[in-house]
């Protein structure tokens, strides 16, 4: 994949913009991060040295527990999963522990069966979880309900397990690990440690940053090729093993397993914990957890009757006046003490070199071949007939102008293009491939690219992350790195360079102003280098120049790069200088079809918009 340098000129403002924007860590910030590390580092080594038998208790059980924190914090803050199931899989990773070494025995063998059980207990549960919450259709609401159902249930399987579980009793005096305490402090710190650089390295990843894409607008990753049906169930599944082996150190240290460590309020309190500490962050939720744990197991011994309404109070501060938890608060004495060019970002370093990427040959296709047909589309909602017999066909290198009156159903049909469950009857063929009921993301891997009429892009993510994350199907993302590299198709480079992109490429999305957003929306969906372009009214709002600019760059997609271009647009000037052919839809159904000068003229397309304006005349004179 090639690579080209930007151009001394825009290297140059592009610079000039990188003043004005968050740099990221570079060297400076990483050494000004080192005494946080450093004093983690120091407090793990020396904790042992430090604190008393009962303080190390509770930090090695908070260590645990902060583990499942971050599991918590990768699905619902950044991936926008809010899940109450993370305690069931922690819990089924405790009893897998105290059931083998109860029943079995403890041995190198039983360990090992143990941890073969924690880890394919909790994968299979996850599966299933993820399965039932995430199928097509299903809503986040449903998905989280989902997840509170499973540790009322898994509760309720212990409870009914008799001997085997322990009951209500749970299972206590187990053989274990002979460890010391202070054996066992360095381990459990040891695996948080790394378990939170592990999801702090993933999550500012290329591939880490698609799950904030998701976060942010799932229906556009959709529409970009993504399967986030299938990336949440994979993260669900990671990160129930990982909780599974948090819950099978804490049964294995503690050597007592109990129902609660299932249940629906452990969940709670992780959501908590979550919440206090810094949804988002990674970090914050290791701290609330640590905090919280440690408040609690003294705060429980000196004031048993009234810690919880303690911290209950102290929860509700927070929220009110921390919205964004306890972690900006702990850094602020460091922050304002350091200079300002030392305080570490969580900003990512930013793309230095952005170029073209050739398209793949597979997608260059004849000018004279079909690349979009209908035959016999329909859309119904319940009597009210939307489209009828819509027959229909494009080819490569055309630019097709849809027109027609408010509720004609322009935007309709372009959903039953792009999502096979959208039509109630017909045939979609898109680039010779029979779209059936598949999904959008299905869709687009025939080769189809849609632009909504409103701007529809990563709100939280910048322009060049937004445009990376579109490119996903054509290259995979890292999962453990973030390219300071940026390659895209040379037409969506075009309009990236002629909206002047190029130079906000560290802007934030929702900070952009409508026609740039506009603008960022189609170099995502040209970043998917589609052979099908469906455009719903890509000028709404913008200005005269950003009109012009946006008009060349849509004919040359048809006569430069040989797509297949379908526009819904309004202006009828606009379209007449750039599309080839145009289409009349009326009430459903495809009424015209010829070029502008023969629609424009046709006495059916001037009756059409005449009734039109007429009907809305007469609804504005009875309001009135």
């Amino acid at each position: 994949m090639a690579k080209v340098n930007l151009s001394p000129g825009r290297a140059g403002r592009e610079g000039t913009a990188r003043k004005r924007e968050p740099s990221g860590l570079g060297p400076a910030q990483r050494r000004a991060a080192l005494p946080f590390i450093g004093f983690a580092l120091l407090l793990l080594a020396a904790g042992p040295l430090m604190f008393g038998t009962y303080l190390l208790n509770v930090l090695i059980q908070a260590f645990f527990f902060s583990i499942v924190a971050v599991t918590v914090d990768i699905l619902w803050g950044y991936t926008g999963y809010l899940t109450f199931g993370q305690s069931a899989f922690f819990g089924v990773g405790a009893y897998a522990a105290g059931i083998v070494f109860t029943h079995g025995g403890f041995s190198p063998v039983y360990v090992l069966l143990a941890l073969l059980v924690a880890v394919a207990a909790t994968a299979a549960l996850a599966a299933l979880l993820g399965w039932l919450s995430f199928y097509r259709g299903a809503s986040p609401f449903f998905a989280t309900v989902m997840s509170l159902v499973l540790p009322i249930v898994l509760t309720q399987l212990v409870l009914s397990g008799g001997a085997w579980t322990g009951s209500s009793s749970g299972l206590t005096g187990y053989p274990s690990f002979d460890f010391s305490l202070q054996v066992w402090y360095w381990i459990a710190g040891a695996a948080l440690a790394v378990v939170a650089a592990l999801g702090y390295g993933f999550v500012r990843s290329d591939g880490g940053r698609v799950l904030s894409a998701i976060r942010d607008n799932e229906s556009r990753c959709a529409y970009l090729g993504i399967d986030t049906c299938r990336i949440k169930i994979v993260l669900l599944i990671a990160m129930a093993i990982v909780a599974g082996l948090a819950g099978f150190g804490y049964g294995a240290f503690g050597g007592v397993v109990a129902p609660e460590l299932t249940g629906f309020v452990l969940g709670t309190q992780l959501i908590v914990w979550v919440a206090l500490g810094g949804r988002g962050t990674l970090w914050g939720p290791v701290a609330g957890a640590l905090l919280i744990n440690v408040a609690t197991s003294y705060l429980s011994g000196s004031l048993p009757f009234a810690w919880q309404l303690i911290l209950g109070a102290a929860f509700v501060g927070v929220i009110v006046l921390l919205p964004q938890g306890l972690l900006p608060l702990l850094t602020l004495p460091y922050r304002r003490f350091a200079p300002e060019s030392l305080v570490p970002t969580l900003v990512e370093r930013p793309v230095r070199r952005i170029g073209e990427q050739p398209v793949d040959a597979a997608h260059a296709r004849p000018l004279a071949e079909e690349a979009l047909r209908m035959r016999g589309v329909a859309r119904h909602f319940g009597s009210l007939k939307v489209l009828q017999g819509i027959d229909f066909s494009a080819h490569a290198g055309e630019l097709v102008g849809l027109i027609g009156p408010n509720g004609a159903g322009k935007t309709t049909l372009m959903r039953c293009m792009s999502d096979g469950a959208e039509r109630s009857a017909g045939d979609v063929w898109l680039c010779g491939h029979d779209i059936r009921q598949l999904p959008p993301d299905q869709c687009v891997r025939f080769g189809l690219g849609r632009k909504f009429q409103n701007a529809n892009v990563f709100d939280t993510l910048t322009v060049a992350e937004c445009l990376r994350i579109a490119g996903t199907q054509i290259e995979r993302p890292s999962l453990l790195r973030r390219s300071r590299s940026l390659a895209l198709p040379p037409y969506a480079l075009d309009v990236v360079r002629a909206t002047g992109l190029d130079r906000k490429l560290h802007a934030v999305a929702k900070d952009l102003s409508h026609g740039e957003q506009q603008a960022l929306e189609l170099a995502m969906v040209l970043a998917l280098e589609p052979r099908i372009v469906l455009l719903d009214e890509p000028t709404a709002g913008l200005t005269k120049t950003e009109r012009a600019q946006i008009g060349d760059v849509l004919a040359s997609l048809a006569h430069r790069y040989g797509l297949c271009c379908l526009l819904v647009e309004h202006d009828l000037d606009f379209v007449k200088e750039i599309a080839t052919r145009i289409v009349v839809l009326h009430q459903g159904r495809i009424v015209m079809e010829g070029s502008f000068d023969e629609v424009v003229q046709s006495e059916l397309v001037r009756t059409i918009y005449a009734g039109t304006a007429q009907s809305a005349a007469q609804a504005d004179g009875g309001a009135s």
